[in-house]
């Protein structure tokens, strides 16, 4: 049993760190151009209407700009993007680059190209959790552009799913 609140935040945090789960970029429209960010956090919610849910830590800066958007693309990744995940998981990365396969609709929704899946959705509501928030959006619209390996994210390293291993 932890002694105190930081203990136990720190043990969290650890059994988390090497609980796999695969990734994706979060991406929005914003006035002041497009944002995204790395996520593992995405989860489906319902099928009918179709909704989804992922967290993210800070309610500024991307975090804060995918919030107070109108839409939201989640483009589910590939072994092929972890260098691309790896540059919008952290403040500074070089982003939404012509090298990186981005191309923008008329609306200015970011598309990944080779992407397994892209989501278009609308937030529909947010809770606040410390300075955390968990979001939860309605699904508009579903691409499915590949059948792709997942790109999956443990203990702050990325790898490839590999499906011919399954148990």
């Amino acid at each position: 049993m932890q002694s105190n609140e930081a203990d136990l935040g720190e043990a969290f945090k650890s059994v988390f760190r090497v609980h796999p789960a695969a990734v994706t970029i979060i991406t929005a429209h914003t006035p002041d151009g497009p944002v995204g960010l790395t996520a593992s956090s995405v989860s489906s919610v319902a099928a009918v209407p179709p909704a989804v849910s992922f967290s993210v830590t800070r309610a500024t800066g991307t975090a804060g700009a995918i919030l107070g958007a109108d839409n939201l693309s989640i483009h589910f990744l590939t072994p092929a993007h972890a260098h691309v995940a790896k540059q919008f998981s952290f403040t500074g990365g070089e982003r939404f680059t012509p090298e990186q396969g981005w191309t923008f609709d008329q609306e200015g929704n970011a598309t990944l190209a080779g992407s397994r899946a892209t989501l278009r959705g609308r937030i529909r509501d947010t809770l606040r959790v410390s300075d955390s928030a968990l979001v939860v959006a309605d699904i508009i619209d579903v691409s499915a552009a590949i059948d792709g390996e997942a790109l999956l994210y443990e203990n702050r390293v990325f790898y490839a799913f590999d499906r011919s291993a399954s148990a």
